[in-house]
């Protein structure tokens, strides 16, 4: 069984056994959370009424993407700024899709 959740501005397609990457959730790792928005269900290739499911996943770690680079340049201007930035993120275990 599969399920489409919602998380952080984002969609991903789930299974039982999944790990995924997605926006900073809280908790401490370890702790099992509830991902409450499903918007699609199905099994064997037939959709599932999504409002019956619920996904629950352990949180592995809290952690950070990797880097970005953000860098300004104006020609002729001697003007060039050079910043960085790590998204916070948290990696899950799907435990179950019921």
């Amino acid at each position: 069984m599969f399920a489409v959740v919602r998380t952080g501005g984002k969609q991903y397609r789930v299974a039982a056994g999944d790990k995924i990457a997605v926006e900073k959730l809280a908790g401490e790792a370890g702790e099992t959370i509830t991902l409450g928005d499903v918007l699609l269900a199905g099994n064997d290739g037939e959709v599932v009424e999504a409002s019956k499911i619920s996904v629950s996943a352990e949180i592995i770690a809290q952690a950070k993407s990797e880097k970005v680079v953000v860098f300004k340049k104006r020609r002729r201007h001697n003007y060039r700024r050079k910043n960085g930035h790590r998204q916070q993120m948290t990696l899950l275990r799907i435990v179950s899709v019921a």
